[in-house]
């Protein structure tokens, strides 16, 4: 026998000697997926920044994959489908609970945070042609609000129920949503994504369009049924034709994998985007809000142990009932 055959039969051995006795040697994955969501939305995007970003930080290739958004991001990732998914925090409050009807009574308790996103305000835009100016405006009126399973198809019919309201639900991709306005059937689209919103963009630059979100009494009684929703603004100039601030409500999103995920690539995953903002920017403005400091913005989804690896070692602790395992 060749002295390197030898060696490598050795070095075989004692690789499969460690993995026997439960040693360290764990093979890296050749591959990660991302759940996205629709083309049209912000996940679309920022999901192709992100996974750009990682197949070149870490060494491993990153795809995405199209999905309806943060429900059904939550259910892959829990069941293992795909290793990295992207939701908003009231979906996965609801996943967490098992509350919402679209849980069906299960509770997703394997899901882990990462990082925190953006904020995701909830607004409307409708053409000026019209003559819809209010929320209220669409009563008895066909609104289209992207897919079932996204964040706006989960919390806009409810919203129209707690305001007393009887709309005709529209649901499919954004882009589509978009086109659909353009051509008269449906009366407005009702959306909530990472700003600018492409689909949003897309319309207003066809024709003229109006924007416009909740009166103070309509968010207080949205919020008082919703309280995982939280105060939001859309900055005068998001759009070409938004001349002042919006005030809204928003959700914010985070970054989440299987609680099996090993703490060195939860770890690199979370230092590679939090330490790399400006590529994340020129990808979607809305990744200016993909910061460290928004943390906190999570108040009960346990973080992965490798992110809170990566928290402490930029002096932040994350309390206890957060530092899930």
């Amino acid at each position: 026998m060749s002295v390197m055959k030898s060696l490598a039969l050795g070095l075989a051995g004692a690789v499969a000697g460690a993995l026997a006795l439960g040693g360290a040697a764990v093979a890296q994955p050749k591959s990660l997926t991302l759940g996205t969501a629709s083309v049209g939305g912000t996940y679309f995007i920022y999901g192709g920044v992100v996974a750009t970003l990682l197949t070149e930080k870490i060494g491993i290739n990153v795809s995405t994959q199209q999905t309806q958004g943060p429900n059904q991001n939550v259910i892959l990732t829990d069941s293992k489908q795909i290793e990295l998914g992207m939701t908003t925090m009231g979906i996965a409050l609801q996943a967490w609970n098992g509350s919402a009807p679209w849980t069906q009574g299960k509770k997703f308790s394997n899901i882990r945070a990462l990082f925190p996103m953006y904020d995701t305000p909830f607004h409307v835009v409708v053409t000026e042609k019209s003559g819809i100016k209010s929320i209220a405006d669409l009563n008895g009126k066909t609104v289209g609000v992207g897919p079932k399973a996204g964040t706006p198809g989960t919390y806009v019919p409810a919203m129209f129920e707690t305001l007393g309201m009887k709309v005709t639900i529209r649901n499919g991709q954004g882009s589509d949503m978009a086109s659909q306005l353009g051509d008269g059937l449906i009366d407005a689209f009702f959306f909530a994504a990472g700003l600018p919103i492409a689909a949003f963009s897309e319309i207003e630059a066809q024709r003229p369009v109006r924007f416009f979100s909740f009166t103070d009494a309509e968010a207080q009684k949205i919020q008082a049924a919703m309280p995982e929703l939280s105060g939001a603004v859309i900055p005068k100039g998001t759009y070409k034709t938004l001349n002042e601030d919006q005030k809204t409500l928003g959700v914010y999103n985070f970054f989440i994998v299987h609680k099996d995920l090993t703490d060195d690539i939860a770890y690199n995953i979370t230092k590679a985007v939090l330490e790399n903002n400006d590529a994340m920017v020129k990808g979607h403005a809305s990744a200016q809000e993909t910061l460290i400091k928004n943390w906190d913005r999570n108040t009960f989804l346990p973080f992965h142990p490798g992110a809170v690896k990566y928290y402490k070692e930029k002096g932040i602790t994350i309390p206890a009932k957060l530092a899930g395992s």
